[in-house]
């Protein structure tokens, strides 16, 4: 049976090549990813998952992870990947508007998780990271293990649904953009011709695999090219500097780099076997972009992407990769700049609205047919919230984003879930969060709040609502202010924020 992005990621693979270098010393076979994830999507029928049925995973980063990935991928299932730091109250959501029937977590978190998952009528495995044979790593991993290395694929179409990647939205509740298979195979086609991935490469992984840069660009790159992976379990300099002479490539953030650059070991000598250095998922400092070309005389190819569209554009592998731009719009999608309200396409060198259109283009917001309607124009076109400019060698920048979205260490951050948060404490009576610059994180949180009478304790807010939100969500610093500036039609004038406290951080 034909399953339209299994088997354009494993079109022809060389099983005996190893297709992970895992922590524990392990190789990873192309063999043994066939074998296990065919093992795991028997599992998936055995629990009465069926085509179609949505499978949440809140798991440690771990190869096995990967396995459940293309599990869900053969069995027809839809991968519903979370952050493994949202807590307990955000994981109930997305559980309930996904309307999961299986939901995989770590172990150390079963006890805290379990009543989450009966609330809402999902069946409650676990999986963990492999530590030797004789140890569990969860009872999905017993069942992998129990369970046959043989699978019929199940037929799945170019336009089913794959995946569901939540986005938090600017009404602080989050938006589930589906992916469908040609949405993610189109895309990894169209970035290994690109970025000219093959069977040499050696891809450099630190990344996390909860959402598109981690799971979608680096691995199914690697995949469809048949290359290996160095698979870290998250972003270190001593992991990266020790693993870099083996490798040939890298993804990061921004702030993988700008943590090189301040360690003495990365040298020239060091990254110049290097092939390629990529960076997305937040903006790339000009200024990290010339200090890395001077250090290794390597530049940084910097590419953009967002949940709802893979990537969408890139900076050439043969030519000028322009400092603090993203480069072209990727072979395959359109992209324009328009007027926000009227949707009037506007000449290069004009700041506007960014939108695309392609193959790698969502379908729409999971049960939000509204919302769905709302961003999409009329001939198709996706409206990115993005404001960008194009210049007159076609080159890409973004400039800003008119939805007030934070990116801190290659995460997104919307204002308004925190807002919500911050207004629910004792003495506030109103709040406004922006992203100001930070030295390592690109941005980070500051929250302003006016207080409803007297003083307010800021330190006893941020511990009221650790437990509440996601750690990389939370104001690094709250501000008591006497009142919010606003606009003559009473609007909170963010962007004043933002200047008062651009250089917070700064020191």
């Amino acid at each position: 049976m034909v399953n339209h992005l299994f088997d354009g990621l494993f079109a022809n693979p060389d099983l005996a090549k190893s297709l992970a270098h895992l922590p524990d010393g392990r190789w990873y076979t192309y063999q043994d990813a066939l074998d296990v994830s065919a093992r795991i999507a028997n599992v998936l029928v055995d629990l009465d998952v069926k085509p179609g049925d949505r499978v949440a995973v809140q798991v440690p980063k771990s190869i096995e992870a990967v396995m459940v990935y293309l599990a869900c991928v053969r069995a027809g299932a839809v991968f519903l990947p979370l952050n493994t730091a949202y807590t307990p109250s955000e994981v109930e959501y997305f559980l309930s508007d996904a309307g999961a029937s299986l939901f995989i977590c770590d172990p150390a978190n079963a006890e805290d998780l379990e009543s989450v998952a009966a609330q809402n009528n999902a069946k409650l495995e676990t999986l963990g990271v492999f530590v030797n044979e004789e140890m569990s790593a969860g009872s999905f991993s017993d069942k992998g293990l129990a369970a046959s290395p043989q699978f019929e694929n199940v037929s799945r179409g170019a336009d089913d649904l794959a995946a569901i990647l939540y986005t938090s939205g600017t009404t602080g509740r989050s938006k589930g953009a589906m992916l469908s298979h040609d949405n993610l195979l189109s895309n990894s086609k169209t970035l290994v011709n690109l970025w000219q991935f093959t069977s040499d490469d050696v891809l450099l992984h630190a990344l996390p695999i909860f959402h598109t840069h981690g799971l979608f660009v680096a691995i199914n790159v690697s995949l469809m090219s048949g290359a290996s992976m160095i698979f870290l379990p998250g972003f270190s300099n001593d992991a990266i500097i020790e693993h870099m002479p083996k490798a040939t490539s890298m993804m990061g953030v921004p702030t993988f780099y700008t943590r090189l650059l301040g360690d003495d070991r990365f040298t020239r000598e060091l990254a110049d076997h290097m092939r390629l250095f990529i960076s997305g998922s937040a903006p790339l400092l000009a200024e990290t972009h010339v200090e890395f070309e001077t250090r290794t005389g390597k530049r940084i190819l910097e590419r953009y992407g967002m949940t709802e569209t893979n990537m969408n554009t890139s900076n050439p592998y043969d030519g000028e990769r322009k400092a603090g731009t993203v480069g072209f719009p990727l072979p395959g999608v359109n992209l324009r700049i328009c007027e926000a309200t009227t949707g009037k396409e506007l000449p290069n060198g004009e700041v506007g609205s960014i939108e695309v259109k392609g193959d790698n283009v969502f379908s729409g917001y999971w049960k939000m047919p509204e919302k769905t309607a709302e961003e999409f124009r009329e001939d198709g076109f996706f409206i990115t919230g993005d404001l960008g400019i194009i210049d007159e060698d076609g080159y890409v920048s973004i400039v800003g984003r008119g939805k007030d979205l934070i990116i801190s260490g290659g995460y997104n951050i919307y204002p308004k879930e925190v807002e919500l948060l911050l207004d629910e404490q004792a003495g506030v009576l109103e709040s406004a969060v922006v992203g100001v610059p930070h030295p390592d994180f690109g941005e980070s949180v500051v929250g302003v709040l006016v207080a409803q009478s007297g003083e307010l304790d800021c330190d006893a807010i941020l511990n009221n609502i650790k437990d509440k939100i996601a750690r990389f969500k939370q104001p690094r610093l709250l501000v008591v202010v006497d009142e919010l500036p606003r606009n003559t039609m009473g609007k909170v004038q963010k962007n004043v924020l933002r200047d008062t406290y651009k250089d917070t951080f700064s020191n």
